[in-house]
């Protein structure tokens, strides 16, 4: 049923049309104007108040053949840059950009493969349920779009993210994860003349961040600093310095054994500090979730289905633990429970990002089957 050529067809269109996060306007209204034009009832939620976006997320609804609770597949809108005026190869059966852009199939793939599943759907009669198409904005950027989809307009309370690499490898599980702001205030002064009254804010920060595990804390566990900022002259001791980083892990208790340990390390480097003013040197130490974590079991339906469908077309289904995240922390998160399909990309986020056209077949096989197979498990 799926139609090969036509699939990679879209899959070039839609590559051509740039979509950095925020400006995911035109490739949001182009994809809408292919599920209209089927009869595809389409409408965009508002949650573009809130994400900076050009557009809402865009949701689709397609009707289902049978009495059966509906499903929901999701691809994000955006890509990372850099995404002007790409040009694309195609050779051999593989695609690529000219090395000055990124591709864009991280996630025009997953795109690409919804519109031929929906144009399938509309071409032949079969049983299947109640289909719900998620089109994110700015996941890139922070999972704004799924974080700020109105959950109010999605009836289904299980699907699939289409956003991983291989075909056979689906994602189960994923960290939860923390980014982590230190900052430091201390004393300015002429460096050569007198340092003693100065404090200097970038050693205090530098005291902080010695004593501290980074990088792999244990297998399931890591903990990064990502930024330093401080200083404006070499010659004046700096009254100002901050550090921003990140933790994640697959277990809670873990990240909040990583939180407690920053903040005593901090807390005790800062109250060592020789006081040269009654108020000084003083700091602050922030943290902010950016994503749960989740873990759907094997022995669950929605892995096992997964499982079948792939037996149908062949393919050896691997389920795998990711250490990033997506859309899909989001949505478990908030009850949709979800896992993670890949669709042949690989090398995303950089230019050298390719794809092969025959992962894109595969994948949108998958995803045909697992509709088929739900239309089974009322």
């Amino acid at each position: 049923m799926i139609d090969p050529d036509r699939l990679a067809l879209e899959f070039q269109n839609l590559l051509i049309i740039e979509s950095p996060s925020k400006k995911e306007g035109k490739l949001a209204h182009y994809i809408a104007d292919i599920f209209e034009a089927l009869g595809y009832k389409c409408f965009f939620d508002r949650s573009a108040e809130n994400t900076g976006s050009e557009v809402g997320n865009l949701i689709v609804k397609i009707p289902g053949t049978v009495p059966s609770n509906p499903i929901f597949f999701c691809a994000h809108l955006d890509t990372v840059g850099p995404c002007e005026n790409p040009k694309i190869i195609f050779d051999k059966g593989i695609y690529r950009s000219d090395g000055r852009t990124i591709l864009g199939a991280d996630d025009k793939s997953g795109i690409a493969i919804l519109i031929e599943i929906a144009k399938v759907l509309k071409e032949n009669i079969f049983p299947h349920p109640p289909i719900e198409f998620i089109f994110t904005t700015c996941e890139e950027i922070g999972l704004l779009g799924a974080k700020y989809l109105d959950y109010n307009l999605i009836d289904a309370n299980e699907g699939f993210v289409l956003d991983s690499e291989n075909p056979s490898e689906v994602i189960n599980a994923a960290p939860s994860s923390y980014q982590f702001k230190i900052e430091i205030k201390g004393k300015s002064a002429h460096a050569g003349l007198e340092p003693e009254k100065g404090i200097n804010a970038i050693h205090i920060l530098s005291q902080i961040l010695a004593d501290l595990p980074f990088g792999r804390i244990d297998e399931e566990t890591t903990m990064n600093v990502g930024i330093i900022k401080g200083g404006n002259y070499i010659n004046i001791v700096p009254d100002y310095a901050e550090a921003k980083g990140e933790m994640r892990s697959h277990k809670e208790e873990k990240l909040l054994k990583l939180q407690n340990l920053l903040q005593n390390q901090f807390e005790k480097i800062v109250s060592s500090y020789p006081v040269k003013d009654k108020n000084l040197p003083s700091g602050k130490i922030r943290f902010e979730k950016i994503f749960k974590g989740f873990n759907i079991p094997l022995n669950d339906p929605i892995c096992k289905v997964v499982q079948k469908a792939g037996e149908k077309i062949g393919l050896n289904i691997v389920f795998k633990r990711k250490e990033g995240g997506s859309d899909a922390n989001i949505f478990n998160e908030n009850g949709l429970k979800c896992l993670i399909l890949g669709t042949g990309m690989q090398k995303v986020h950089t230019t050298e990002e390719f794809i092969a056209l025959k992962d894109l077949i595969i994948t949108a096989n998958l995803v045909l089957e697992i509709i088929k197979l739900k239309s089974e498990m009322v």
